[in-house]
């Protein structure tokens, strides 16, 4: 389990700052989310916050290479027995990374659509996923420091329905014969897509904490199967 592999990394490791940096790289990934979603729902405009916004991605790419020439370095002198944990690091900082660029993505259907939201069936779901989604950072980030399994597995519950939701508003969208106004239906399915890939990305990191490096990518969707078949039982 990831949660043994990190509690080798204690003093002066030499890994202890790249984890220190994917921490980082959630910080500034949730408040790139939050801060695109004020321009979503006019909290904020876009002066505001798009110059800031970007030098977040900026600080989020390179902490992201930062952490890759630690492991780079750490495995040239010590290729031995830290090469799962430097490989599991270098998996969820890119999970991280991705976090940051869809973050700028929900940004963009602010800047570009300035019409409102109207349509209450698709309008207060999207609304309920941004706040589940706006909460996971905090649970997975406490999660992956404290390599704490509940509250890890909490967070891949809470994601598995947040993408399930998700994936429920485009496919009505796409089958919806109610007028909608074009660009506010592409706006709806925007989000919606992206808020689906920030919740499995960070549903990945959280993974990390649950399963061994080579269930990354798998344990996260055998949950998330299980949670849409309603069942309260969660294998690792």
């Amino acid at each position: 389990m990831f949660k043994e592999l990190l509690s080798a990394l204690t003093g002066n490791h030499p890994l202890d700052r790249a984890v220190s940096e994917l921490l980082e790289m959630l910080d500034h990934a949730q408040w790139m989310f939050v801060r695109a979603n004020e321009v979503i729902s006019n909290d904020a405009t876009v002066e505001e916050v798009k110059d800031a916004l970007y030098r977040r991605d900026q600080s989020i790419n390179d902490l992201e290479r930062s952490i890759r020439r630690k492991i780079v370095r750490h495995l040239t002198i010590n290729p031995g027995p830290d090469a799962p944990t430097c490989l599991a690091l270098m998996s969820v900082a890119k999970d991280a990374e991705r976090i940051g660029d869809y973050c700028k993505n929900v940004f963009e259907v602010g800047r570009f659509y300035r019409e409102g939201y109207h349509v209450a069936k698709y309008h207060d779901r999207i609304e309920h996923v941004r706040q589940q989604v706006t909460g996971l950072f905090s649970e997975v980030g406490e999660a992956f420091r404290d390599s704490d399994e509940n509250r890890a597995r909490q967070a891949v519950r809470t994601a598995s329905e947040t993408r399930q939701i998700c994936d429920e508003i485009i496919e009505e969208l796409l089958a919806d014969r109610d007028p909608i106004k074009t660009h506010e239906a592409v706006a709806y399915s925007l989000l919606a897509r992206h808020y689906k890939r920030v919740a499995a990305h960070l549903t990945n990191i959280a993974t990390a904490v649950l399963g061994k490096l080579e269930d990354l990518d798998f344990v996260s969707r055998k949950i998330w199967k299980k949670s849409r078949r309603g069942s309260d039982e969660v294998t690792e």
